[in-house]
């Protein structure tokens, strides 16, 4: 094999991925690119976070305007475990975890 071979292989192969990238760059143009944000609206749905949990069952963290929606997922049929507003799972959390505050009555204080 010559040098001219290669050299017409390397422009073949070039000419191919510009024919690939301008096929591209068309189709995205005629509106074939994916998904994109609607209008520069921002997205109302969103997964923020994913736990499987074994090979059949996983739960989904999906957030849909000011709401969070707690997911079981499962090849036996789906269903919904929790609602609560935006943050509400981390907020509940932090608030079950943080120490009672002084102004709740303790047991002591009983009359």
């Amino acid at each position: 094999m010559g040098l001219d071979q290669y050299i017409q292989f390397v422009l073949a192969l070039a000419f191919v991925i510009a024919l690939i990238v301008l096929v591209a760059w068309v189709m995205r143009r005629i509106g074939f690119g994916g998904m994109t944000a609607t209008s520069g609206r921002q997205r109302r749905l969103g997964v923020v976070e994913v736990l499987p949990l074994d090979g059949k069952r996983r739960l989904v963290l999906v957030r849909r305007d000011d709401r969070e929606h707690l997911l079981l997922l499962s090849a036996f049929g789906d269903q919904v475990v929790d609602q609560t507003p935006r943050g509400g799972f981390r907020d509940a959390l932090a608030e079950a975890a943080a120490p009672p505050s002084a102004t709740s009555p303790s047991a002591g204080d009983r009359s």
